[in-house]
């Protein structure tokens, strides 16, 4: 019964997304940020959980990720519809994970299954991503005198960046596992 207890915590973070979109394009940014940081801290509290214990799945390994996922899209698309960040982000932050997605599958059909383990520039890039809605979010609840997008071309750079790593990463690894299985 408690080896689920990871997965019921990322289910319940999947449920935050909506309230966090609603509350920051209702301009509720202290609110926002408060649900921000629970999640936060459910991320960290479900992985030490199943690390700790051993109790990870298949499902909190596709759950984790895409609670964390859809929270960072509902935030920087919520503060872009209140123009608080640049719509534009927000549609580069979309494009990189659909290309990463569409090339995951692409080369499981074409190539063969593989390990989508992030980059350590990946990672950076989801950190920097999270910061700057953090970074808008405390600016705008009053707790921090930020300059307004302060962290908004840090994602973008490392956005694009990340993209185009794993574009040609994932396409050099393909053409070298095509030649072996094709001498």
């Amino acid at each position: 019964m408690w080896r689920h207890l990871p997965n019921l915590i990322s289910g319940l973070r999947l449920l935050m997304v909506l309230p966090v979109f609603w509350l920051v394009t209702g301009r509720d940014y202290g609110a926002a940020l408060v649900l921000a940081a629970i999640a936060g801290a459910s991320d960290a509290i479900d992985g030490w959980l199943a690390r700790h214990f051993g109790w990870q799945s298949r499902l909190g390994g596709m759950l984790d990720p895409l609670a964390d996922k859809l929270l960072l899209l509902a935030g920087v698309l919520g503060l872009a519809l209140v123009e608080e960040l640049p719509l534009w982000l927000f549609v580069i932050v979309v494009v990189r994970d659909v290309v990463i997605v569409a090339g995951a599958v692409a080369y499981h059909n074409l190539v063969g299954p593989f390990d989508a383990q992030p980059s350590l520039l990946s990672k950076v890039t989801t950190f920097v991503q999270i910061a700057c809605v953090l970074a808008e979010l405390l600016r705008l609840s009053g707790l921090a005198p930020l300059p307004a997008g302060v962290l908004v071309w840090p994602a973008a750079a490392l956005t694009v960046a990340s993209g185009l790593h794993y574009v040609i990463a994932w396409s050099l690894r393909a053409r070298r596992d095509l030649s072996r299985r094709h001498p």
